[in-house]
């Protein structure tokens, strides 16, 4: 008899901390207008570049989890192994939860070993990148390949999750299964049937086809940030999450 094919759709994550919310703006007024105006439409919030460079970066991260949210501190780590392992141990004083690094083994290895209960993710290929861009880049093989291939090695490095786009996500769990937390961004959701907006992002899903396949986190910017109704368009996306979901998960 075979073995029962196991489902791709982690069960141990809350239903509503699966939307991360990408807090990508320059200031923190901003920020903490956007914070105020989503409520508990999101629980996760997701702090880059852009929002680092504002110089309240972590003042922000301190109020959101004062008030009970998530940190996914979106940095991108690439530097020397030993710096990279210092910046971590930096970030995790700060009780950030997700921490991003995108390197190579020397880089992913020593963020693990520094993590402390903070959780690395290896950025595997960004999802602003298309077959033509990863051949410019040297690559020669297609994004599903390079991604299974840095996944598997993140999991032996220690890593506890990916990044990658919702595209390979099925495949991802066919490879590790549930061993590594697969985070997906690239998220364009179908607001009244319209066709999402063209933007920079070039390996794209919506909400219910990563689920489905097993992603546990999606990133949500622009489609959020932009709406005339950011909260409505949280809650609308939430939907799509529960809609695909086992009955009991939600």
């Amino acid at each position: 008899m075979s073995k029962p094919t196991e489902s791709p759709i982690k069960t141990d994550i809350p239903a509503r901390e699966r939307l991360i919310f990408a807090l990508d703006v320059a200031d923190a007024e901003r920020a903490r207008h956007l914070v105020e105006t989503l409520g508990d439409s999101v629980v996760f919030y997701k702090l880059g570049l852009e929002f680092f460079l504002s110089g309240h970066y972590f003042d922000l991260a301190e109020e959101l989890r004062g008030t009970g949210k998530k940190i996914f501190a979106d940095l991108k780590l690439f530097d020397i192994p030993a710096t990279v392992a210092s910046a971590v141990r930096q970030l995790a004083r700060h009780r950030v939860d997700f921490c991003t690094v995108h390197g190579n083994d020397g880089m992913l290895k020593a963020a693990a070993e520094a993590k402390g209960d903070m959780k690395i993710l290896a950025v595997t290929a960004l999802t602003s990148l298309d077959q033509g861009d990863l051949n410019d880049l040297g690559f020669q093989c297609d994004a599903r390949t390079l991604v299974l291939s840095r996944a598997r090695r993140a999991l032996e490095l220690g890593c506890d999750g990916v990044v990658s786009s919702g595209l390979e996500v099925a495949a991802l769990r066919e490879s590790v299964d549930h061993a590594l937390i697969t985070v997906c961004p690239g998220i364009r959701p179908v607001f009244n049937d319209e066709v999402p907006a063209e933007d920079d992002q070039q390996r794209i899903a919506t909400p219910g086809s990563a689920i489905a396949n097993g992603a546990d986190y999606l990133v949500v910017g622009r489609p959020i940030r932009d709406a005339a109704d950011p909260r409505a368009a949280a809650e609308t996306i939430q939907q799509q999450i529960a809609a695909v979901l086992p009955q009991g998960l939600v």
